[in-house]
């Protein structure tokens, strides 16, 4: 595989440590990355190792995060990371936490079992019966899957690609090249056993990692793929097939993956403001400035928060 990348503001990479950073992080599993550049520029919103983590899935609503990092401090929990994304009416977080009083991993069931009830009092409170939430702790034995890809995971199994909508105009060239909305076409090479899938749409930082995140949770192999960006837009074609083999034939197969690419690409697209804040760390930091939010009537759309 060849990739063209530059940094976030479109420059070529000439930082010799966040080349390095690059070259050892793809080979991650060769020995890992040497603490000299395990510091790369940018933010540093990895959750340790041993923090607990919890998962949450519910219909999003203003002060959903701002109640239950109150619950978490009230519940003697230090908040170490989190990650939280909105899309349609769906609202998927993650909140890493270590033991606020004496650091380290919480590992006593007891009181696990009480963090994930109060939790769930917190989220059921505001969904009538039949309606999709869950909480979920995870402890540090079963090992962290990378937070976005996690995020991912949550928002499919939540089934939030229901409600999502292509664009509605024509599929002509000259219409795809004027819109910035997604597009998604799918078409089968029957000689070959693939299905040929183009995605169009805005470019922005991580695209292919959602539109692969998408293909592989859906189970599809990609055997070849082109991605390119010109000027604001990016254009993707994956040649896959199912990783038992087959490639369906089924409209209906076809439509899901369809929703759920478009559904991978949009959930990380905000219309708001964005906030960068850097502060003094102390427990309960997050519960307060949320609550803030909730009182002076913001939503949250998207939350990316870390500790170093």
């Amino acid at each position: 595989a060849v990739f063209h990348v530059t940094d976030q503001l479109g420059n070529k990479i000439t930082d010799e440590s966040l080349i390095l950073y690059i070259q050892q992080a793809l080979c991650a599993s060769r020995g890992g990355i040497s603490k000299e550049v395990r510091l790369c520029p940018g933010r540093n919103v990895t959750p340790g190792l041993k923090d607990l983590a919890l998962e949450m899935t519910s219909k999003d609503r203003p002060g959903l995060v701002s109640e239950i990092s109150a619950v978490l401090v009230e519940l003697g929990c230090n908040i170490t990371t989190a990650v939280a994304w909105t899309h349609g009416t769906r609202a998927a977080s993650i909140f890493y936490v270590e033991d606020g009083l004496e650091g380290g991993p919480i590992t006593d069931p007891i009181r696990l079992a009480h963090v994930q009830e109060q939790l769930e009092n917190v989220v059921k409170a505001h969904h009538e019966e039949g309606e999709k939430w869950s909480v979920r702790l995870t402890t540090p034995a079963g090992g962290h899957t990378h937070k976005e890809r996690r995020l991912h995971q949550l928002m499919y199994a939540d089934e939030d690609y229901e409600s999502c909508r292509g664009c509605d105009g024509s599929g002509s060239s000259a219409h795809k090249k004027g819109c910035d909305r997604t597009h998604v076409y799918i078409e089968s090479c029957k000689e070959k056993g693939y299905w040929i899938v183009n995605v169009r749409s805005r470019d922005r930082p991580k695209l292919l990692f959602d539109t692969v995140c998408a293909l592989t949770d859906l189970q599809y192999v990609v055997f070849h793929a082109v991605v390119a960006s010109r000027g604001t837009l990016a254009d993707q074609e994956y040649f896959v097939r199912h990783k038992d083999g087959y490639t369906s034939n089924k409209e209906s197969e076809r439509h899901k993956l369809t929703l759920c690419l478009i559904a991978a690409i949009e959930r990380r697209i905000s219309q708001g403001l964005m906030l960068d804040l850097c502060a003094k760390n102390r427990m309960g930091l997050l519960s307060d400035m949320t609550r803030v939010f909730r009182e002076n009537g913001l939503s949250m759309s998207r939350i990316e928060i870390g500790t170093r």
